[in-house]
């Protein structure tokens, strides 16, 4: 159509500039992955613990599909809320350590309806810098004055809050595992920061949740701050090997969020079998406690490897291991020359990251094993010396 003849000017500004991305058909995601007809090793699965493929999932989801049917066909606010969404706030609730959760259709959805359901015109919302997209855009829709702290920086934090209006509500957000440096939040010291200022605060732990703290409940567990953390978002769709989200809370929070978080109120139901798929994560969770914290020393292993060759894998302590190599171009070289070796390992470039930020972004699952893993590491470390 002549009305979209602009677009086109667009894509071939973002091909020059090595941006351009495209949808590729996948075969199902686990360890190894069929990709445009190649078998690979997948790099870029979320699936941390392994779980989307469980029989106990599977068997979760059939059996919800069975029950409730294909859809909840309403809104929460109708006739959406089903038993399975009962259940699991429940269950998350009590995983969490926290009075109430609520579930939403994904993470996205989940961390706009909390920051545009807490501040408006008139409030602040302070962002660590490398926050998710998602937080970023609810801090925008909800018309709040939007101010970043630097990375990990309670000092800043604090600076940015002593000059906010003493009458505006303040809310403060961030992520507890980094989702493209793999690097963790100082959630103590950014609680005590919040505390002293009376700012509410909420933490994303959509990369910790499964993975990190007492039995894969988080890093906001781990510290104990279930109590100074007014809001816990995380997601179904990760470790948990499901969809969608959800967000542990206060019983007065959740029932605010209830009336007015519009995510929530205008989307149709979470589907039974996401439900009932992540009722049975939790239960593997409860019956294998220690599948994060292996997660995380194959992780380290893997990591180590890479370092001791000399690659830049920034800050991350985590499963999420970059390889940064700065340029868009030295990105995309290095995910071409690892697919040719039958690793699926994506480029990650601007917006998701900064300018001159560009990696490979490796996440390690269960689904690896520590033989693939090693073998891995040797050829990331091979291609990385003839790319970079």
């Amino acid at each position: 159509m002549q009305n979209e003849a602009w677009i086109l000017g667009e894509l071939d500004g973002l091909r020059e500039r090595a941006l351009e991305r495209r949808l590729v058909v996948n075969a199902p995601a686990g360890g190894r992955i069929e990709r445009g007809g190649e078998e690979l090793v997948n790099f870029a699965s979320n699936d941390y613990l392994g779980l989307a493929q469980r029989p106990e999932l599977i068997a979760g989801a059939e059996a919800a599909l069975r029950r409730y049917g294909a859809g909840a066909s309403a809104s929460r606010l109708l006739t959406g809320t089903l038993p399975c969404h009962e259940a699991l706030e429940a269950r998350l609730a009590e995983f969490k350590g926290h009075a109430r959760a609520l579930v939403f259709g994904s993470g996205y959805h989940a961390n706009l309806a909390a920051i545009t359901a807490l501040v408006g015109r008139g409030d602040a919302v302070f962002l660590d810098r490398l926050c998710h997209a998602s937080l970023v855009d609810g801090a925008v829709l909800s018309r709040a004055d939007v101010r970043r702290f630097r990375h990990n920086d309670a000092g800043h934090l604090d600076e940015l809050l002593r000059k906010a209006p003493a009458r505006c509500k303040r809310l403060v957000v961030t992520e507890s595992v980094f989702s493209m440096d793999g690097d963790v939040a100082p959630l103590p010291d950014l609680c005590r920061v919040a505390e002293t200022h009376d700012a509410m605060m909420m933490v994303d732990e959509a990369h910790a949740t499964g993975v990190q703290g007492p039995g894969g409940a988080g890093m906001v567990s781990m510290h104990g701050l279930q109590g100074r953390v007014n809001l816990g978002m995380g997601t179904l769709s990760k470790a948990l090997g499901s969809a969608g989200g959800f967000l542990a809370c206060s019983e007065q929070m959740a029932a605010w969020l209830v009336n007015v978080a519009r995510t929530f109120i205008f989307s149709t139901a979470l589907p039974p079998a996401a439900a009932g798929a992540a009722l049975a994560a939790l239960d593997v969770l409860k019956t294998e406690p220690g599948l994060g914290a292996a997660l995380l020393d194959r992780s380290a292993l893997f990591r180590e490897r890479l370092k001791k060759a000399g690659l830049d894998t920034g800050p991350s302590t985590t499963q999420i291991v970059p390889v940064i190599t700065g340029s868009n171009q030295g990105a995309l070289d290095l995910a071409a020359a690892l697919r040719a070796r039958g690793i699926l390992a994506p480029a990650i470039r601007p917006p998701t990251v900064p300018e001159g930020a560009a990696r490979v972004r490796l996440s390690i699952t269960l689904a690896h094993s520590p033989a693939e893993l090693a073998r891995a590491a040797e050829i990331i470390i091979e291609c990385a010396g003839r790319s970079l």
